[in-house]
């Protein structure tokens, strides 16, 4: 793939192509895009197998609020690429001939039906292994770069193309581009690194087990190694999808061993030592009791068990507390979530009512809880909520209706419709209360184990890299995090620190009670 020093990690790649899709899309005071359709260049993003192409469209299309339309092309023929023929007629010179015509493709026609159902008339198509097709379809897809249409169909003015491709080490059916296609595209090329998925992990809540093998092990996190028996790899997408399978066999007392590991670490030693690894973090999860220890319950006995433990014990153990932060931290973030949103419905209710003084109050609650509803459903339909945020999306929804005022009082109608939010209110504040127990209990824990040692950086850093639990920080002040932030975090770190704690005006505490 080349000098390391030439590509681009995928955060990179995702901040580049969010540019790219931001340009092209900017308007002039006339209404046209700036930069011409013929000069919008289709990004062409060349990276190993696995390493998040697909989320990163994703997350570029929630993060900008438009459409976002992913095929991987080697599922298609030509004809489900091109469309079907059939025979029109036509007339030239006076005389009829049977011309052939084309159906449209089955990829531009479910570009339409996104806009037709989301609403939204820009977006991406994201066309991914596109220098993996078959024979008959390579042509197309080097039409497809050059010209933006499948056969005879244009993809629609507003919808930027991004396509994406595996090295040719990767894949045997890699079909090289050539220079007339290269010179029509933006050629990103993406290596395949740890420390940026590990952000993307800690974000989506990869297996505490796996991220703690891999703090352990980064040399493992993605390989592809050919041999006798053919290639043996490892992939994000294994590393992902393997911490799927885990919570979920957790939850049904399921054992996972070396083989089903293998099933998605298609590398034998690596599935080997991930399964050795996962049954002792297991029994260290067991031995050290992380629940009893952020309850402030820890025994003589674990500190001396620690001092004597090797370096991967003590690390191991520091993710498990990390992992059972997190459970608090991401209960405190929903809550706040919801608070937040249910406080801006109630903020706009308020102003609503004194302006609307012939409008009965009752009824203005009901048409802000369906204009509510709607935005939700059309948000969910375009793809920009993550799961999470659908379910918590559900429960302001249902709060609003279990809250719905009955009095026609203007007074009386707000204070019933605020009911449950302070409710909620107070709920919050005892989580946080809660969640800042657990911290400082598992500050005393680290200071007792580790004082200001190597395990207390990783601990403070992961603190500092998890969004909810920054979150949290930023609303919580937390002296010891402070601390030692400031005593063993310097240069770029505590400049991100300092970013992340910045205080956040809007959705204050101070504002919720600010009616």
């Amino acid at each position: 793939m080349g000098d390391e020093d030439e590509n681009m990690d995928i955060k990179k790649a995702k901040e580049e192509i969010k540019n790219t899709v931001r340009a092209y899309l900017m308007k002039d005071k006339t209404g046209w895009y700036t930069m011409p359709v013929n000069r919008q260049r289709p990004v062409l993003l060349i990276g190993a197998p696995g390493i998040g192409k697909t989320q990163i469209m994703e997350q570029i299309a929630r993060e900008l609020k438009i459409g976002l339309v992913a095929y991987t092309i080697t599922h298609h023929t030509r004809q489900s690429a091109i469309g079907l023929p059939f025979i029109k007629e036509e007339e030239f010179n006076g005389k009829k001939y049977s011309v052939t015509e084309y159906t449209m493709s089955e990829i531009i026609a479910s570009v339409y039906s996104k806009i037709r159902d989301s609403g939204l008339k820009e977006g991406i198509l994201f066309i991914d292994e596109i220098n993996c097709v078959s024979e008959t379809l390579a042509p197309t897809m080097l039409q497809f770069l050059q010209c933006k249409t499948f056969g005879s169909r244009k993809v629609p003015e507003g919808w930027i193309i991004v396509a994406a491709g595996n090295p040719p080490e990767y894949n045997k059916s890699v079909r090289e581009f050539d220079m007339v296609t290269l010179d029509r595209v933006r050629k990103i090329e993406v290596d395949a690194r740890y420390d940026v998925w590990r952000e993307y992990a800690r974000e989506n809540r990869i297996d505490a087990a796996i991220l703690s093998y891999l703090e352990l092990r980064p040399q493992n996190f993605y390989k592809a190694e050919a041999d006798v028996d053919g290639i043996q790899f490892v992939t994000a997408r294994g590393w992902e999808d393997l911490s799927c399978l885990l919570k979920v066999y957790k939850e049904l007392s399921i054992d996972v061993n070396e083989e089903i590991i293998y099933e998605f670490l298609q590398h034998r030693e690596v599935a080997k030592d991930v399964a050795a690894y996962l049954d002792l973090y297991k029994k260290y999860q067991d031995d050290y009791g992380i629940s009893d220890i952020l309850a402030g319950n820890t025994s003589p006995a674990l500190y001396e068990r620690i001092y004597k433990a090797s370096f991967d014990e003590r690390l191991s153990v520091v993710n498990l507390l990390i992992s059972g932060l997190s459970v608090f931290f991401d209960k405190t973030f929903a809550h706040h979530f919801i608070a937040d949103e249910w406080f801006t419905f109630l903020k706009v209710f308020k102003d609503e009512l004194e302006k609307e003084k012939n409008v009965k109050s009752t009824d203005l609650y009901e048409r802000m809880c369906q204009s509510f509803e709607k935005s939700v459903e059309a948000g969910k339909k375009a793809g920009f909520y993550t799961k999470n945020q659908e379910e918590q999306y559900a429960i302001i929804l249902r709060m609003l209706k279990k809250n719905k005022p009955v009095s026609s009082d203007v007074k009386e109608t707000f204070e019933q419709a605020r009911a449950g939010f302070d409710t909620w209110r107070i709920e919050l504040e005892k989580l946080e209360e809660q969640t800042g127990q657990a911290l400082e209990n598992a500050f005393d824990f680290m200071e007792g184990a580790f004082k200001n040692g190597q395990e207390m950086v990783v601990f403070v850093t992961e603190l500092t890299m998890d969004s909810k639990a920054a979150k949290y920080l930023s609303e919580n002040k937390c002296e010891r995090y402070l601390k030692y932030n400031e005593e063993l975090m310097v240069g770029t770190k505590k400049a991100q620190l300092l970013s992340m704690l910045e205080k956040d005006e809007v959705y204050g505490k101070e504002h919720m009670r600010d009616f």
